[in-house]
């Protein structure tokens, strides 16, 4: 077994068949150690094994009902707040309960909703006004996590509390096309009624405003808009915070008759997938303290301080205070606000945009035909083909016929399904992708009893139905046509935090550049000096420390993303989208580097030397991927190097993260500054 605290000279693995000891006692001698099945019989949680399955329907996110409606001069007023929704949970006696939710809504009796309500625009150069009023209180419906780098922690705000200022928010419209200032930036979070506003604000003209306005010259695709505040990202969309942002142009039109025969209202649905655990009475649950699942399996077990603090030094945890966990898994499979739902349709195509809303949930989606009725796989058919025909923002360069469908966190797909020949059936969206976190590996290991199904399409006992789709209609994506001013090299580490907690991390592959090509020092300060991080800054970087992605204003840049990781990260960049060029193999020597954190302690990072890449370059995505339409969202596998394309055209402070939100909470993030002022 490695002992991380050493972080002795490691290599990442090199290929297929060569597996080498990585930074993360997860992955022992090439071999992925197996989460522990939550069961916490104490604590008392809804048991899925008694829960409703394919009973309750699920709302269409895209139903005329389900639709923001501006006001008069097309501005949208926003409301977030609590509510009460019901689930088609139901509690030990086998009644009904509701679950207390944030949502997005109006501000009138029709109230808010989980998820969001759903925009719809069209492409071009448009606009959209959106005024989002943070109307939330003063308790977080969840477990705060106040040691991490979070709102209420930066300088000036550490004064702060939810208890006495309210919960902070971010709206970010993800794949908007969108100016700094409104893009949902962690830092330009603000409280309720807008009485404290982050600090990024002060460099804005006219500072804080909660009217956001969102530029549409984007291509037809799924959008969605969620929070973004720093540090608790992954509990504000957790408690409901999210929605779909729908862009169509006049060949998506979202009307029957469009010109590509797309499947349209009632037969295009919209689905946002997540995962969550509930206590018995219906409320959320998220684990945090010691006896909550996960808690030994990320705390204990990976080497972290437990208070008393043997080191003397007071950098420990307390076992009975929140604290981050490395990722989250729910045992309840929740679509649209629902658990395990189903949908009633006819035997013909039916459009569906997808979502995976989850925290770290990496899913791999079939269909498969069983019985009229049956909730369970013993009389499931084959899995059945279906055409993938976009994803996350905009249409492909042609449809997929696949019957298997990665889908990892933070991104969308469209795809068509035909239910022709399948009267009486019933037809069960599957997800083999496990309950862990996701290496590659297909299928993954599943610890929950019924995380491999997602809902239900009851197929009407009627005759066909004649419909327009054609897959050869779709041709829409051509890439990136634009050359390339510069090729980055980036890296995804894993570390230890002051607290001896795992910390996900971004950074450089190679000494950092500004936008000019100048070098970037680490800070001239105490605590990087005595650190011993000095002269041009590389390897893993903290949020907080000076800004490395500096792309010149208008330049198309080549990114590679060097996994040195034993898990896949699902990478996001803000502001654009993005071509996903090829794969490779590579090695590397992981070399131990301090990280400065937040508060001016020291954890450990890494940084990369002797990288080469090895073996076959993949432009052809791994078995089960899509990839042909233009991407906001990227799977960087571990031990490869992932390249993707992308033009940065307007200026100002953006980011780039992991999409797992558990670790863009713990610093798996990094600004990204488009031309000077970074």
């Amino acid at each position: 077994m490695i002992n991380r605290r050493d972080f002795l000279k490691l290599s990442v693995a090199a290929g297929a068949g060569l597996v080498l000891p990585s930074v993360k006692s997860r992955k022992l001698n090439g071999v992925r150690r197996a989460l522990a099945a939550p069961a916490a019989p104490n604590l008392g949680l809804s048991d899925p094994d008694l829960q409703p399955k394919f009973q309750a329907y699920a709302p269409n996110a895209l139903h005329p009902s389900f639709k923001f409606r501006p006001k008069r001069g097309g501005q949208y007023r926003v409301v977030i707040r609590e509510t009460e929704q019901m689930t088609g949970l139901v509690d030990g006696g086998g009644n009904p309960v509701s679950t207390p939710v944030w949502g997005y809504g109006y501000p009138d009796r029709r109230g808010v909703t989980w998820p969001g309500r759903t925009f719809e625009v069209r492409s071009g150069n448009s606009q959209t006004n959106v005024s989002w009023y943070n109307q939330l209180g003063y308790e977080h419906l969840l477990p705060v996590d106040t040691k991490l780098h979070w709102a209420y922690s930066l300088h000036g705000y550490d004064t702060y509390t939810i208890e006495d200022n309210g919960v902070p928010i971010i709206t970010h419209l993800h794949g908007g096309h969108t100016d700094y200032q409104f893009d949902g930036n962690p830092e330009f979070f603000y409280s309720p009624n807008g009485v404290i506003s982050g600090p990024q604000w002060a460099g804005v003209p006219g500072g804080f405003t909660q009217d956001f306005v969102y530029d549409n010259d984007v291509p037809a695709g799924t959008l969605w808009y969620h929070d973004h505040a720093l540090g608790i990202t992954r509990l504000n969309v957790y408690a409901g915070l999210a929605g779909f942002y729908i862009v169509r142009d006049k060949f998506d039109t979202g009307k029957e008759g469009n010109p590509l025969g797309l499947p349209a209202f009632p037969y295009e649905l919209a689905y946002a997938i997540q995962d969550r655990m509930f206590y018995d009475d219906g409320r959320l649950f998220y684990p945090s303290v010691k006896g909550d699942p996960f808690w030994e399996d990320f705390i204990l077990n990976e080497g972290a301080d437990i208070c008393p603090d043997s080191d003397g030094d007071g950098l420990c945890i307390d076992p009975d205070e929140p604290t981050v966990l490395a990722e989250f898994f729910g045992d309840h499979m929740v679509v649209n606000g629902k658990i395990w739902p189903k949908e009633d349709v006819e035997p013909r195509n039916y459009r569906m945009r997808l979502l995976n809303g989850t925290d770290s949930r990496f899913m791999v989606l079939q269909f498969v035909a069983v019985n009229a009725g049956e909730t369970d796989f013993a009389n499931a058919s084959q899995p059945i083909d279906f055409y993938v025909i976009g994803s996350d923002q905009g249409l492909a360069s042609s449809a997929t016929q696949t019957n298997s469908l990665v889908f990892e966190p933070g991104s969308r797909y469209d795809i068509v399904f035909d239910f022709k020949g399948l009267q009486g059936k019933r037809i069960i969206m599957k997800n083999i992708g496990g309950d862990e976190p996701f290496g590659g590996q297909i299928p993954g290991p599943q610890v929950f009893g019924y995380t491999d199904r997602v809902m239900a399409f009851d197929v009407a006992d009627i005759p066909d139905r004649r419909d327009r789709f054609e897959p050869d209609a779709i041709g829409q994506y051509g890439g990136s046509p634009a050359g390339e001013d510069r090729v980055r090299k980036v890296a995804l580490f894993e570390g230890l935090d002051e607290f001896g907690r795992l910390q996900p991390l971004l950074g450089t592959a190679e000494p950092a550049t500004d936008y000019q090509g100048n070098p970037i020092d680490w800070p001239d300060e105490p605590m990087y000096v005595n650190a011993g991080l000095t002269g041009q800054m590389e390897g893993s970087i903290g949020w907080h420390s000076p800004t490395t992605e500096n792309p010149a204003l208008g330049d198309t840049e080549v990114w590679e993303i060097y996994n040195a990781t034993p898990d896949a990260h699902p990478i996001h960049l803000h502001l654009v989208n993005f071509e996903i060029i090829d794969r490779q193999a590579f090695t590397a020597d992981v070399v131990p580097q301090p990280i400065v954190q937040h508060n001016g302690e020291i954890g450990q990072g890494a940084r990369l030397e002797n990288i080469q890449k090895v073996g076959l370059v993949l432009t052809d995505p791994p078995a089960g991927y899509t990839e042909n339409a233009p991407k906001d969202m990227v799977t960087a596998l571990p031990d490869q190097v992932t390249r993707i394309k992308a033009t940065f055209d307007k200026p100002g402070r953006y980011v780039w993260h992991c999409h797992i939100l558990s670790h863009e909470d713990h610093e798996m993030m990094r600004v990204l500054h488009v031309g000077p002022g970074a």
